[in-house]
């Protein structure tokens, strides 16, 4: 049984699509319609960079939702199904709403201007140099609340993602995550490492964003999907629209819940994961669930050699 997954932020650089432009006019197809959701050249942006552009928040939400759709629109192109051979989807942070399009939840038009939004919505929220995000490694969650606790002093400092069994991060006012990064040793992390983002994304200082992204949605909400969604704040599938809607504006300031929706998605029977547009989820399921099997789908190659093997 397959599940669909596709990236958050930090998976996008520059030149990515590039390959799968110049194969498929599929890939050009999603491309080309996203540039003219956004009144904007991202395809070139995704191409050519410069790096620094592409990075941006509001820029890099749009662009990687592209790219993990234009991976799933070519393998449909190629007769592959999603919803015929998949059994569920999901998406870590934005890679929720690349999820939800993928089942037909939201036109691409709308994921794109959902996502420019929601990137603007999450910079504007807090600051620039307020908030900040560190990662724990060889922390499980139960190391990293308790660390969260004693860094806070009263500011904010949160768990955002719990990514894997030996990966979580906190996000924050940025003294409380300089904080939380001095403290790591003691509350038995291994290593605490500053984010290079540039606002504190899932925490309670995101609730302007949070707020925004409300209103966005009742102005375009998510349709009926054809497959189950797992949803970063509760871990569960879903599979109605309107839950779905709520769950999109929690997910701002919630906590990714990446590796509780892993195990609850093998305990389902998902024993195959495949990654549409990244590198990035693979690592980390095979740490959740370390005999599933796992596929990443990037590349024309990557399409071709999935195809044959279903």
């Amino acid at each position: 049984m397959i599940a669909f997954v596709f990236p958050g932020q930090g998976s996008q650089k520059v030149g990515m699509g590039v390959e799968l432009a110049e194969a498929s006019s599929a890939a050009r197809e999603v491309f080309e319609e996203v540039d003219e959701a956004l009144k904007q050249k991202l395809s070139a942006l995704m191409r050519d960079g410069p790096e620094s552009e592409l990075t941006m928040t509001a820029n890099a939400q749009p662009a990687i939702m592209a790219n993990a759709l234009a991976v799933a629109r070519v393998l449909e192109d190629g007769g592959v199904s999603l919803s015929e051979k998949g059994e569920a989807v999901a998406g870590h942070s934005l890679g929720e709403y690349s999820a939800l399009a993928s089942v037909g939840a939201f036109s691409l038009t709308d994921t794109a201007k959902l996502l420019r939004l929601r990137g603007i919505a999450m910079q504007d929220a807090v600051p620039i140099g307020l908030g900040a995000m560190c990662a724990l490694l060889g922390a499980d969650l139960e190391k990293a609340q308790k660390l969260a606790d004693a860094a806070a002093q009263g500011q904010v400092c949160e768990v955002a993602n719990d990514n894997d069994p030996g990966q979580v991060v906190l996000s924050g006012h940025a003294e409380a995550i300089d904080r939380a990064v001095e403290m790591a040793k003691e509350y038995g992390c291994k290593r605490a490492i500053k984010l290079p983002v540039s606002a504190p994304f899932h925490c309670s200082l995101m609730q302007p964003a949070a707020q925004r992204m409300k209103l966005a949605l009742e102005n375009t909400p998510p349709q009926a999907f054809r497959l189950p969604v797992y949803a970063n704040v509760t871990a569960t599938p879903i599979t109605d629209a309107d839950t779905q809607k709520g769950l999109l504006v929690e997910q701002i300031t919630g906590r990714v819940r990446w590796r509780e929706c892993v195990i609850a998605m093998q305990d389902s029977g998902i024993n195959h994961f495949v990654e549409l547009g990244g590198k990035v989820l693979g690592p980390m399921i095979r740490k959740i669930a370390p005999d599933v099997a796992v596929t990443s789908v990037v590349g024309m190659d990557d399409i071709e050699a999935f195809a044959k093997e279903l």
